[in-house]
């Protein structure tokens, strides 16, 4: 048995001071506030492991690239933005993803993050024809959690068309499968394993027509299932024209919402469609930092939370790796909206940055006796956090305040480093390879 000391630690009933948590084969089996210090001394506060509900692992690829007209692309739009993405796309092979995600898995990790949903749609070869193993890119990614040190939840996608009754355009190829039954008979092959589980995804209203959708929501019962909603106003209207209703209306016509499915974006809803997310027991996956990188626009994060949606963060492009920075931004845009401060609590805040049921790990997420022994250290005495009080953290903090981060009771970060990955090196080399 292996005991952490805290000189602050987030429990599920609040704050506690001088708490000793001790952890016997990757579980907490105590935990007791008051205690005098023993073991290994994480001081400052100590938060439980974050989720990231919705990660594209290759977009880490393109953060300071396509923001003006000196970089590899510039983009306008998020339809333009995709077209970089498509490129780089089409420049990965099983061996350069993995060398990419295994180092954005770690900056993740020292982040914090010691569970992430990766959104999985980079299947094939350019131009679609499968890998000897049809699987190779999503064992990729599997293979760099394991290596960074954290849990994955591969959600993998159905991609089977580029927008209401258009075939699939030659960058998008090497997503899609040959229909669902395809997807179906690739998908059942991949295995789950101790830090991995696999669920599924619709990728969007848009590249997954409606029967397909139906059949699919009948197929995937008892894994966790993630589709972008709502993310572009243009989808919603071609969503209009051809079939006379919004995204989220399609997606209830096809059965697929549920208390199993989380809505990535939610971006541009109609109060309707927030009832419907509501009353189908729906999760929503906001990812702000994303969001106003590709000018998506605000979520209605509070009309949703207010008619009884639960909200996770993700950090989608990776554009920034920085809980703190997401569940922030929740506030900050509502706030922008709104006009109003005071939106969320700062509890309501961290407890978004818990999403780990969502993504099928439903022991992890706290620190409590029975839990995955996932803790985040963090210093409360940087330039940044001196002063501020351990309840009012998420507004001080950012994720280079993080000191150490134990996963499933290994430690794989420690005093801001992490123990197996130099990720900036290998972010550098990976990234720089891509594209020369």
């Amino acid at each position: 048995m292996l005991t952490y000391w805290a000189r602050h630690a987030r429990l599920p009933d609040g704050i506690a001071d001088a708490v000793a948590i001790d952890v016997a084969d990757g579980r907490i089996t105590a935990v007791t506030p008051g205690a005098p210090p023993r073991g290994e001394i994480l001081g400052g506060l100590v938060l439980p492991g974050f989720a990231n509900t919705h990660s594209h692992a290759f977009h880490r690829a393109l953060r300071g690239r396509t923001h003006d007209r000196r970089g590899t692309f510039w983009q306008g739009t998020f339809w333009d933005w995709r077209n970089g993405m498509y490129a780089l796309a089409d420049r990965l092979d099983p061996d350069s993803y993995h060398r990419l995600a295994r180092a954005v898995y770690a900056e993740m990790a020292l982040a914090g993050i010691t569970c992430v949903g990766e959104f999985h749609y980079l299947h094939h070869r350019p131009g679609g024809r499968p890998y000897a193993n049809p699987n190779a890119m999503g064992e990729a990614l599997i293979q760099a959690a394991a290596d960074a040190g954290v849990r994955i939840t591969l959600l993998d996608a159905l991609y089977l068309s580029s927008g209401f009754g258009k075939p699939l355009e030659p960058a998008q190829e090497r997503f899609g499968d040959n229909g669902l039954e395809g997807w179906l008979d690739r998908v059942e092959r991949l295995e789950p394993r101790p830090h991995a589980r696999i669920g599924g995804a619709v990728h969007s209203v848009r590249a997954v027509p409606d029967d397909a959708i139906t059949a699919f929501a009948c197929s995937t019962e008892g894994r966790p299932v993630h589709v972008h909603l709502s993310e572009q106003r243009a989808e919603n209207d071609a969503c209009r024209a051809a079939h006379g209703c919004t995204p989220t209306e399609l997606l209830e016509r096809c059965g697929l919402l549920g208390s199993d499915l989380t809505a990535v974006h939610a971006t541009h809803l109609t109060e309707h469609d927030v009832r419907l997310l509501a009353r189908s027991g729906t999760t929503a996956a906001f990812c702000p930092t994303t969001e106003r990188d590709l000018a998506d626009g605000i979520g209605p994060a509070r009309a949703l939370a207010d008619a009884g949606v639960r909200l996770t963060l993700g950090t989608d492009s990776n554009a920034v790796v920085d809980m703190f920075e997401e569940a922030r931004a929740v506030e900050m845009h509502e706030r922008l909206a709104s006009g109003e401060r005071g939106r969320f609590t700062a509890d309501a805040l961290l407890d978004m940055a818990g999403g780990h049921d969502t993504l099928g790990w439903n022991d992890a997420g706290r620190i409590a006796p029975g839990a995955r022994a996932d803790l985040v250290a963090l210093s409360l005495d940087t330039p940044r956090t001196a002063g501020a009080r351990p309840d009012g953290i998420v507004y001080a903090a950012t994720a280079a305040d993080i000191t150490d981060v134990v996963a499933d009771g290994r430690h794989i970060v420690h005093e801001g480093r992490h123990r197996y990955i130099d990720a900036g090196a290998e972010l550098r080399e990976a990234i720089g390879d891509l594209w020369q």
